[in-house]
């Protein structure tokens, strides 16, 4: 299974250009395209309505909208559930108008949408291609990012964690009573609920963290032939070096004959970039989709290499 990655400053064409891919491959494989931008517009392209998880939509293409919302509600529920279920004793002190605020908390929309892609390909294993339709750069670069970041604070938190049970274990020698009631009185690594949760975390952000970075993830950079997409498209690129992740294809997007001398200019800065990595340009479409005939017009027949 392949994933793709369609990336890019807000406006630039992501979307179109993820669902053409996506009609494209459709025609030899079977495919799953998933919109993880909060102003969805996926459904609007094909001329169809998309229910709550994937949407048939051909034989060979299906179409899923993520809801941020609901998405950054359910994976703090899920936390709170692990917090008030390992820390038992704590329910003395009524943490829930705590949790309450949770939701406000910097990095719960990254986390959530990090936790439906890592879903999405662990579980959607029956499609060749799964490719993602990425929020502006800002927030993509900021969830691609959380792997390594959050492996980092688990190792940490691992390390403190056994720091803690050392000690405590030395008490216990020392008073020669042990306590079973509260799950953080446990003193075998392997019986601390604690220490399995951040086990079970770090090895499936680490398993993440390889396929984000192996040679089945392709991340497409759309972009326009202006100022601003260029500046905000180098700003993505340092960023992809930067987390090694694998930049596969450029694609200036909207380019017209009024505008051809700039987009030009735009390719040739990206090109200085990101050397020997090809580049698509596609031609200003206005008309996208017949629904009742599910075909694509005026878009190119080929945005993906055929290598992939």
């Amino acid at each position: 299974m392949k994933i793709l990655f369609f990336t890019g400053k807000g406006g630039v064409g992501k979307s179109t250009m993820a669902a053409a891919s996506a009609w494209q491959l459709s025609q030899k494989s079977r495919v799953l395209i998933v919109s993880l931008d909060p102003a969805h517009n996926l459904g609007d392209i094909f001329g169809t309505g998309i229910k709550h998880g994937k949407t048939k939509f051909t034989n060979t293409l299906y179409l899923n909208e993520v809801n941020l919302r609901e998405l950054s509600k359910e994976y703090l529920q899920k936390e709170i559930n692990v917090l008030s279920s390992t820390y038992r004793y704590l329910q003395v002190l009524n943490l829930d108008n705590y949790f309450s605020i949770l939701k406000y908390s910097p990095g719960i929309e990254e986390y959530a949408l990090l936790t439906s892609i890592e879903k999405t390909i662990r579980d959607e294993v029956d499609f060749d291609y799964i490719i993602f339709d990425t929020p502006p750069t800002g927030l993509t670069l900021r969830f691609l990012a959380l792997p390594k970041v959050t492996i980092t604070w688990i190792n940490r938190l691992i390390g403190i964690r056994r720091q803690i049970l050392e000690k405590r274990y030395t008490i216990h020698r020392i008073r020669g009573t042990l306590s079973s009631e509260e799950t953080i009185l446990d003193y075998k690594e392997e019986d601390d609920d604690i220490l399995k949760r951040l086990w079970e975390l770090s090895n499936n952000y680490q398993a993440l963290d390889r396929t984000l970075c192996g040679s089945d993830c392709n991340v497409v950079l759309v972009f326009n032939p202006d100022i601003l997409s260029l500046r905000e498209s180098q700003r993505l690129i340092e960023g992809l070096d930067d987390l090694g992740l694998p930049l596969r294809l450029l694609v200036d997007n909207k380019v017209t004959e009024e505008n051809e001398d700039m987009a030009t200019y735009v390719e040739k800065q990206m090109k200085g970039m990101t050397q020997d990595i090809p580049l698509e340009r596609i031609q200003l479409a206005k008309t996208l989709l017949d629904g009742r005939k599910g075909a694509l017009y005026d878009v190119p027949e080929s945005i993906i290499p055929d290598s992939w």
